[in-house]
């Protein structure tokens, strides 16, 4: 009798730590959705409002087309996308969903600016930026890490990266325009020339002379300007 009891109340503690453990995993996977669900909200409402301003910014003047207000929104929204797929993995559909639409909005800004080049004469300085997610892909990591140094450099620099893989028809039309083969990843389409396999900060410098001037006056004005 008494090792029944035995039984009966380790079975009932087991049972509770059990029941707890599924409360807290079900409140904890609860709170992650509404952060996930927050995030994609948020992305939508980000791409409403730079699709309304790409809509706007057609019938702007020169000097507001040259601001580099829409890139650096868009550099905030891949950041808000990257957070999405590292909570629900890069073949989540609604992150799969997002990352189309956000894929789109840099086909656009790269559109908009071409047609700025154009009427305002402006030069934008551009890098399509084509990777894979494959493993077996290991210098597709250092290109983006590259990408993101340079941009931090050069912040208005314009860089838009596209997943090699999205079946997306935009992207692929992009992929048959400028001849990427999936076995040349990474691959960079710099002023209508592609670059394939890794590119190192300096070989992209050498590509781009306008890059390596602008370093050269920046490191220039910092050895001459006092320190305060």
């Amino acid at each position: 009798m008494i090792s029944k009891k035995k039984y009966i109340i380790v079975f009932l503690i087991t049972a509770g730590i059990f029941a707890v453990a599924f409360i807290v995993s079900n409140y904890i996977n609860d709170k992650r959705y509404e952060v996930i669900k927050t995030t994609a909200d948020k992305i939508s409402i980000d791409i409403l409002s730079l699709e309304t301003q790409f809509e706007l910014f057609q019938e702007s003047s020169c000097a507001s087309l040259a601001n580099p207000v829409l890139s650096d929104e868009i550099n905030a929204l891949a950041d808000r996308l990257s957070y999405a797929e590292n909570q629900r993995g890069i073949n989540d559909d609604d992150v799969i969903t997002l990352k189309k639409y956000y894929s789109l909005l840099e086909i656009k800004d790269y559109l908009v600016m071409k047609k700025v080049d154009k009427r305002c004469d402006v030069n934008p300085i551009s890098i399509l930026y084509f990777y894979t997610n494959d493993e077996g892909c290991e210098d597709c990591a250092k290109q983006g890490y590259v990408l993101t140094k340079l941009r931090s450099d050069h912040p208005l620099l314009r860089i838009y990266s596209f997943d090699y893989d999205l079946d997306l028809n935009a992207i692929k039309t992009l992929i048959t325009i400028n001849k990427i083969p999936k076995d040349s990843l990474p691959a960079l389409v710099i002023e209508g020339k592609t670059y394939t396999k890794f590119q190192s900060v300096e070989d992209i410098r050498k590509i781009i002379p306008a890059l390596a001037a602008t370093s050269s006056a920046t490191s220039t004005q910092a050895t001459t300007t006092p320190r305060k």
